[in-house]
């Protein structure tokens, strides 16, 4: 919202008198406090009011001052509080963490520990798998063999060739049970006498021995000694053959070693033993033992160096069998922080490993400066709500300020719209009288000079109600208050009324006048079609004004399809090779003229077709076609005319309000300068940008973009632009042919003809026309829909130079093409002539070939287009439409002829006028002055077929009156239903009611719509307005 210098000035001068203000109360309670301890007596002389009211306020400012220090030590406290409370999130913080990282440091090395241990205790197992395998080939190759195949050489080169099977086991050895009474036997046999383990003495009588007759190389010192002199070994003996299974000592000092280690022994028995044996059974039965020796030593070193890391731990390994005193098999002795059990096999023994850190934890840096920042930032943000807190209360001040302030300015605003309302309303009304007045005066027989004066008085006042409407619109624009609507439409049925407005000034200036749409656009979209005609009709608007030959060529495409043309125009340009291209014709456009931008050349028509939708669609956000199609719709719309141009230096000041491109051109072709403006902002608010290219000499093309939701295709609403979309279905199936050289004017002609269903082709060669319909062979069918029959041609007026059209019937033999399907019925061939304007002479050439009956107009629409080619193909009954030969009658005639309307105004000029515009057409037209009588002659039955209500009138405004007689309709339908009666004939107790009022700001389309309106005309009206709030009411039924 804009201020205004005096705006700005006021608020100052608040807030200088609110700082005086509050210097005053500081003052006052400065002096109360002053005047109890010396200034009493002076305070009570004088004025005894005048001191009251200062002690009033001086108590007052104490207060206001006492509220204020409460305020702030409050305020200290919440800050005092809240830097201990984030001290203590800190603290919590800082001893969290550390304990996070000593448990994850514990679980680092418990994981660490398990993986040595789990290693060290697999590798055992496996070692000892391999010293069970030995047992069986010692019983098979010494014990079961006679004579024993097993021998020293051959035991010592077996067991080297299979050490890498053992890694951990420093050797293996085996000892045969040798008793007493047969120790002579067996040392004869051996060659050498038992010693004993320790002193390598011969052995004393025992009652049995153990002495080693095979071993490893590695221990080939074992060769002779008696394994059961040894006391660990003598245990571990005995406990293995009464076991059956394997059996470890306690941990001691290996022979020839320093190292501690532990031996592993295996029972060898002479035969197989039940599962259930006695120990009595199990050591009859041994033969012999198979033992092998364990440097834990050297197996935990070599263990850790194939898990070095990069943290380093301690480990050590306990025979933990007796409890109260582990015996340390590995390692320093220090305690562990995490112990893991290992098991080797032997249940009557317990082992473990514990582990170590090598290193002191370090210092928590992580959560030092966590906690630290964590208590920085609480500073921090006490000190910004400390400063927030003085801050808005300085805030709060202002905005009490502003929002007075702010009211008042609102209340100016409202006054404004009222104001602007009202000026509307005030001068609508007298100047639809005026308007309508002169409209009626120009009906009668006035002479030329007459005409002129009258026309000219019309002309002016149109020309002040289009600045009034642009005034309108520009004052919603910059108070914010212009929103769209969001309702579903037919954009080809806004192009079609948009034509409609400017039917008459083309053919008057013999301008080609065209619309196309591309078939990729869904056909209904949801948006505001009032808004988007409103901009669509300023930019031909200004096109018509500023053209005086040439065409003008609306076109819509999607963004999509735009963004790939000009993509492709960039890399033809490029490379220079495209045969398209290369022939490009600046002036092959819909009327021949030259154009400022090409892209609604031919050879652009022909990049667009060819495009695919994979192609299409990859342009865009990656989505694909259906999840754009069924989403949102970016729409490409431009504007191309052939007019004068904009002068260069006046291009950047286009969209300016209420400017011009100088001086003269007001003047010279009228307006204010503010529509471009308007459509600009409509523009954005759609979603979308406006640009130009302009050529002086050559013309201006303008485009834009908006966004639109894609509504369901066919749908049936209640909406004026989807009633008035619907198109007849009898002329689907038919063929046509149309010839023009002009390829661009071709295609838009065939645009228009399959909307209906009509299979169309087209010829730009004359030669080939004649050809083809003279039945000559030669001419080309290829790709041709018609080559079996036609049902109608239709010739443009300048097909191949100035009025060859016309003379084109005369050189055509009639009958020799085969007729379409239609004709076959109907009769002979169709030759429709389409011509944007014709003179005198050439009205009489049309006569003689022909066409007295068979000429279109342009532009082309689909409702004119309908009636034309169902009174030249004989749909309807031509005595309905009596006219002059090439003489077309107004469109708003065709729809209003033979109509009752009702019209309800308290105006009675308004009333006048209105039915003198309604009779022009051929409507009968009844007056009334209130609502109350409205709804009495509006009761059923009745024979209105529509009726327009004022707005604003005295006793029952129109809305009032038709809520009331949508009610009344509403109850008949209720009485009616009960009976049977369909739907359809249900819609016959609905008349058409229009809104008519001056007041085009507080009378919306939307207020109308809520009471049960099903349009809206403001005053004056023109014969346009008319048709386009009619014509989806009565001319579909014209239609069918």
């Amino acid at each position: 919202m804009r201020m205004c210098r005096a705006e700005w000035k006021k608020i100052h001068q608040a807030q200088e008198q609110q700082e005086s203000k509050e210097e005053n109360s500081k003052l006052l309670a400065g002096g109360w406090r002053g005047g109890g301890a010396h200034g009493g007596g002076h305070r009570t002389t004088g004025n005894g009011g005048t001191g009251v009211i200062h002690g009033l306020l001086s108590w007052q400012s104490i207060d206001g001052f006492l509220s204020e220090r409460v305020g702030e030590r409050w305020n200290t406290m919440a800050i005092i509080v809240w830097i201990l409370l984030g001290s203590s999130v800190a603290i919590y913080s800082f001893y969290s963490m550390t304990r996070e990282t000593s448990r994850r440091r514990q679980e680092t090395l418990a994981n660490m520990c398990d993986e040595r241990a789990r290693m060290l205790q697999d590798q055992f197992v496996a070692s000892m798998n391999h010293v069970r395998a030995l047992t069986v080939l010692v019983s098979t190759f010494h014990l079961e063999m006679e004579p024993s195949a097993l021998y020293q050489d051959v035991f010592a080169a077996y067991t080297a060739r299979t050490a890498f099977e053992r890694p951990l086991m420093s050797g293996v050895a085996y000892a045969q049970r040798v008793l007493h009474r047969d120790r002579e036997e067996f040392e004869r046999q051996q060659g050498w006498s038992i010693r004993h383990m320790h002193t390598k003495e011969a052995q004393a009588p025992q009652e049995e021995y153990a002495p080693t007759i095979f071993s490893q190389q590695t221990v080939s010192y074992l060769i002779s000694l008696d394994m059961m002199s040894g006391q660990h070994d003598r245990e571990n003996i005995l406990r293995a053959r009464e076991s059956g299974k394997g059996a470890l000592t306690t941990p001691f000092r290996l022979l020839d070693s320093s190292h501690l280690g532990v031996v592993f022994t295996f029972a060898v028995y002479s035969r197989d033993l039940p599962p259930a044996a006695t120990p009595q059974q199990r050591t009859e039965a041994t033969v012999g033992y198979l033992g092998g020796a364990f440097d834990v030593e050297s197996l935990v070193e070599n263990l850790l160096r194939q898990l070095a890391g990069n943290l380093a731990i301690i480990v050590n390994v306990y025979d933990t069998t007796n409890e109260s005193f582990p015996v340390l098999m590995y390692g320093t002795g220090s305690n562990g922080y995490h112990i893991s059990e290992l098991d080797f096999g032997d249940p009557d023994r317990k082992h473990e490993l514990h582990c170590g850190f090598s290193d002191d934890p370090k210092l928590p840096y992580t959560a030092i400066r966590t906690s630290f920042g964590i208590f920085v930032i609480i500073i921090l943000v006490g000190h910004i709500l400390f400063a927030a807190i003085s801050r808005i209360k300085k805030v709060e001040e202002d905005c009490r300020e502003m929002e007075e302030l702010k009211g008042r300015a609102e209340a100016a605003d409202v006054a404004k719209s009222q104001f602007l309302a009202t000026v509307s309303h005030e001068i609508r009304t007298p100047m639809n009288g005026v308007l309508g007045m002169l409209q009626m005066l120009m009906d009668t027989d006035l002479d030329a000079t007459q005409k002129d004066y009258a026309q000219t008085a019309q002309a002016s006042g149109k020309a002040l109600i289009t600045l009034i409407n642009e005034v309108l619109d520009q004052a919603k624009i910059e108070s914010g208050r212009l929103e769209l609507e969001t309702v579903p439409f037919h954009i080809r049925t806004v192009l079609d009324s948009v034509l409609s407005l400017f039917s008459a000034k083309t053919q008057a200036k013999g301008i080609e006048l065209a619309v196309f749409v591309s078939e990729r656009i869904p056909e209904v979209v949801i948006g505001d079609p009032g808004r988007f005609q409103q901009i669509i009709t300023n930019l031909v608007s200004n096109s018509v004004k500023f053209t005086e030959n040439g065409h003008i060529f609306v076109c819509v495409h999607l963004a999509q399809e735009i963004d790939v043309l000009t993509h492709r125009l960039s890399a033809y340009k490029k490379i220079g090779e495209d045969p398209a291209i290369n022939n490009y014709n600046l002036s092959n456009t819909l009327s021949g003229s030259e154009a400022a931008d090409t892209r609604n050349n031919w050879e652009s028509f022909k990049i667009l077709h060819d495009i695919g939708s994979d192609e299409l669609f990859s342009e865009s956000d990656g989505k694909g076609r259906t999840a754009r199609l069924t989403d949102v719709v970016k729409l490409a719309v431009s504007v191309e005319d052939t007019g004068i141009g904009i002068p260069l230096p006046a291009q950047h000041r286009v969209f300016t309000p209420f400017m011009q491109a100088d001086s003269s051109t007001s003047r010279t072709y009228g307006g204010t300068g503010i529509g471009l403006s308007i459509s600009r902002c409509l523009i954005e608010l759609m979603g979308g940008e406006i640009r130009f290219i302009s050529r002086p000499g050559i013309g201006s093309t303008f485009s834009f973009t908006a966004l639109f939701k894609v509504g369901q295709a066919g749908a049936d609403g209640d909406g004026d632009l989807l009633r008035g979309a619907r198109l007849p279905t009898h002329f689907k199936g038919m063929k046509a042919l149309v010839l023009d050289g002009n390829p661009v004017r071709s295609l838009v002609t065939k645009y228009h003809l399959q909307r209906f269903g009509i299979e169309v082709d087209s010829i730009t060669s004359s030669k080939v026309a004649l050809s083809m319909l003279n039945g000559m062979d030669g001419f080309p069918t290829e790709g041709c829909s018609v080559k079996d029959g036609i049902d109608m041609v239709l010739i443009e007026k300048d097909a191949w130079g100035p009025g060859t059209g016309i003379l084109f019937p005369s050189q055509v033999r009639v009958g020799l093409f085969p007729r379409g399907p239609f004709l076959q019925s109907k009769g002979l061939l169709k030759m429709i002539l389409l011509a944007t304007s014709l003179t005198a002479e050439e009205t009489q050439k049309a006569k003689a070939a022909g066409f007295a009956e068979t000429v279109i107009l342009k532009p082309l629409r689909a409702s004119m287009l309908a009636v034309c080619l169902q009174l030249a193909l004989g749909f309807c009954n031509r005595r309905e439409h009596l006219r002059e030969p090439l003489k077309t009658s107004s469109p708003l005639s065709n729809v209003l002829s033979g109509k009752s309307i009702l019209v309800v105004d308290d105006n009675i000029v308004n009333r006048r006028v209105a039915a003198g515009a309604l009779k022009k057409y051929g409507a009968n037209v009844i007056c009334t002055d209130s609502g109350k009588s409205a709804i009495s002659m509006l009761r059923q039955p009745h024979n209105f077929n529509a009726c327009f209500m004022d707005v604003q009138m005295p006793e029952m405004d129109g809305f009032e009156a038709t809520r009331q007689i949508r009610a009344a309709e509403l109850a008949n339908m209720d009485c009616t239903s009960n009976g049977g009666e369909t739907l359809a004939t249900k819609n016959r107790w609905h008349v058409p009611i229009l809104a008519m009022t001056a007041d085009v700001i507080q009378a919306t389309h939307e207020e109308c719509l809520r009471c049960g309106m099903d349009g809206y005309v403001s005053k004056p009206f023109e014969e346009e307005q008319l048709y386009k709030a009619l014509a989806p009411f009565f001319e579909e039924s014209l239609v069918r």
